[in-house]
């Protein structure tokens, strides 16, 4: 309605105008029968309301489409009325999306080539790495030791830029199946064992109920607790010796924590640590931070539909809660 008057303001106004003006004329002319004027502006004021009125109800649906917001593309595709500038908009609306619709699909072609080079690129720099660490173990210490310790950085960024890379079609590689969670435990303890070497802080796994499985996605949270692993052990170096893996059961839930013993994280950080490349007060002070481990933590945790719950005290340590529903948790049933 607000749409349709401001429309017509312009035509009502010259209405008034001329409806003012030709009794004035009439009457500097000499004319004065009153009645006459008086009952055609009456008939003149009754046409015009009627076709307004008519104008407004006709058009109703093309006003009510201009002036809502949409909430799907369908929907300005949809028809209103059989008038030309109702049919002229449908067609500009119609042009429009079919050129979003080239340009997305462009878009996203270039997009997936992207990935796809980014995905052989990662698997062939893994093959030369294998070269060098096998290469570095012919050296002497401590030659050997820095080697493969840089190979092991490179491989856990190789590591994270594939993930990232995959995160986006995450729905197409899922393999949703029976995990037992202290298996998943042992494998990223052994896959990072010169990490805990190198870093001196060591995990104690405390499996308070054993058996627990759930229904996930193996490699993903394989990959998911990783990332929480490296935060964990880099942010405890020379503050803590170990950090604990703890596996339990709370009101039919399953939980995986990590605590570690370390700096933790301020208060104006906490609600930031999930976001993309925010590294913190601490991603400052330790140059190795990405800001991308927990982002990506809590993007894999999201699709595969499991909850993370953080807490930490500064100078006392952090821990993060992996957290599987009662329905993903097969030890319950």
């Amino acid at each position: 309605m607000k749409l349709f008057l401001r429309e017509h303001i312009t035509f009502v106004l010259l209405y008034i105008i001329q409806s003012i003006m030709i009794p004035i004329l009439f009457w500097l002319d000499g004319y004065r029968g009153i009645g006459v004027v008086v009952y055609t502006l009456f008939l003149s004021i009754l046409f015009i309301a009627a076709f307004l009125i008519y104008r407004y109800v006709s058009r109703k649906n093309f006003y009510h489409k201009l002036q809502n917001p949409i909430e799907n593309m369908d929907e300005s595709l949809e028809t209103t009325e059989q008038a030309p500038i109702s049919e002229a908009l449908d067609r500009l609306l119609m042009t429009q999306y079919r050129l979003y619709q080239e340009e997305l699909q462009k878009a996203e072609d270039r997009q997936d080539e992207h990935l796809l080079f980014m995905d052989r690129w990662v698997h062939q720099m893994k093959t030369p790495l294998s070269v060098i660490e096998l290469t570095a173990q012919t050296l002497d210490e401590p030659e050997s030791s820095s080697i493969r310790e840089e190979t092991d950085r490179m491989r856990s960024g190789l590591n994270t830029v594939l993930y990232m890379a995959r995160l986006r079609t995450i729905s197409e590689d899922f393999q949703i199946k029976p995990v037992l969670l202290s298996k998943v435990i042992h494998e990223v303890n052994q896959e990072n064992k010169r990490f805990y070497i190198r870093y001196e802080v060591y995990p104690q796994v405390n499996e308070q109920r054993t058996g627990i499985a759930v229904e996930t996605d193996e490699k993903w949270l394989f990959f998911l607790l990783t990332q929480l692993i490296h935060n964990a052990v880099k942010y405890s170096t020379g503050k803590a010796k170990h950090l604990t893996l703890s596996l339990y059961e709370s009101d039919g839930e399953a939980i995986l924590e990590v605590k570690d013993y370390g700096i933790g994280i301020p208060v104006v950080d906490r609600k930031r640590v999930f976001h993309k490349f925010f590294t913190g007060e601490n991603g400052r002070k330790y140059r190795e931070s990405t800001g991308m481990g927990l982002h990506l933590a809590k993007e894999i945790a999201e699709r595969l539909e499991h909850r993370i719950e953080l807490e930490s005290e500064v100078g006392e340590g952090t821990t993060i809660r992996i957290i599987f529903s009662k329905t993903q948790n097969l030890t319950s049933m």
